[in-house]
């Protein structure tokens, strides 16, 4: 009888503990629909609210992490470096990184990545943005946007030096640097030294992204500012410099041209709906 009593009562709570567990996934999906629900009509705040508790409940919902990623996401201000916004970024980073640790989709892998790339590079952290940007690439190498971004972090990090530099010296935008000056042909040396390197780096990825996407005309405009970085530190070699000038010039064209292209088919299918490519 005791044995029975004994088999009844742990019976009942495992039954117990299976309804509690399903119960809380019920009411995990039920804060993930109000969840979706504030963020639509732009209350990431509340949005956030819901998505946390739907985490809580159910640890294993990736959906809603991805979302509460995405409600700290929009509340990140890029650019402003105040000790709350600064947390919004890491929160969400936070929240795309337990989403790359638990097993992900494909999808959900790529969007964590490029999601927290974004972040890093708005933060001016550009080896953490490029190590996960690479990641997004290596998960999906059809994809023309990570390439793109690599090269614009490239291009950032090979040209505010320069100018800094520049600026330094009192040169004028359109002066080049003069190996005959002896403290310019110092600086253009040392820059040569630190970025070619980055601005070779920056123009291979941005052929990549063009490879993927032959229209990809904002990649088309990086590829001109590249190469007039890589003109701006052969100082000591005319021909090489003008050999990149020419090379600019021709993304210029290319840029125009695609951007003519994509107006005129544009207006030439005004009521016709266009899904945008992202940047």
């Amino acid at each position: 009888m005791n044995k029975n009593l004994k088999l009844l009562t742990l019976a009942a709570v495992a039954l117990a503990l299976v309804c509690s567990v399903g119960c809380d996934k019920l009411r995990a999906r039920d804060q993930l629909n109000k969840g979706v629900e504030s963020y639509k009509n732009s209350h990431f705040e509340q949005a956030i609210d819901h998505f946390q508790q739907a985490v809580q409940l159910d640890s294993s919902l990736t959906n809603a992490r991805m979302y509460l990623a995405t409600a700290y996401v929009s509340l990140y201000i890029p650019g402003v470096d105040s000790p709350d916004n600064i947390r919004n970024a890491q929160q969400a980073i936070d929240q795309y990184q337990k989403v790359l640790d638990d097993k992900p989709s494909r999808e959900q892998k790529v969007n964590s990545a490029k999601g927290i790339a974004y972040l890093y590079l708005n933060m001016k952290k550009f080896d953490d943005a490029k190590k996960h940007y690479r990641m997004a690439s290596d998960v999906d190498p059809n994809d023309a946007e990570p390439y793109y971004s690599v090269g614009v972090i490239d291009w950032t990090a090979s040209y505010q030096p320069r100018m800094e530099e520049r600026a330094k010296l009192g040169l004028k935008p359109e002066q080049n640097l003069n190996p005959k000056n002896k403290d310019e042909k110092k600086v253009c040396d040392e820059l040569k030294a630190k970025n070619m390197a980055v601005i070779q780096e920056g123009i291979d990825s941005l052929n990549k992204a063009l490879q993927l996407r032959a229209d990809y005309d904002d990649a088309m405009a990086y590829m001109n500012l590249m190469y007039r970085e890589k003109a701006d530190v052969e100082c000591d070699d005319l021909s090489a410099r003008a050999e990149d000038l020419k090379t600019a010039d021709h993304w210029v064209d290319e840029t125009l041209r695609v951007k003519k292209e994509k107006a005129d088919k544009a207006a030439q299918n005004p009521g016709g709906i266009t899904v945008d490519q992202p940047k």
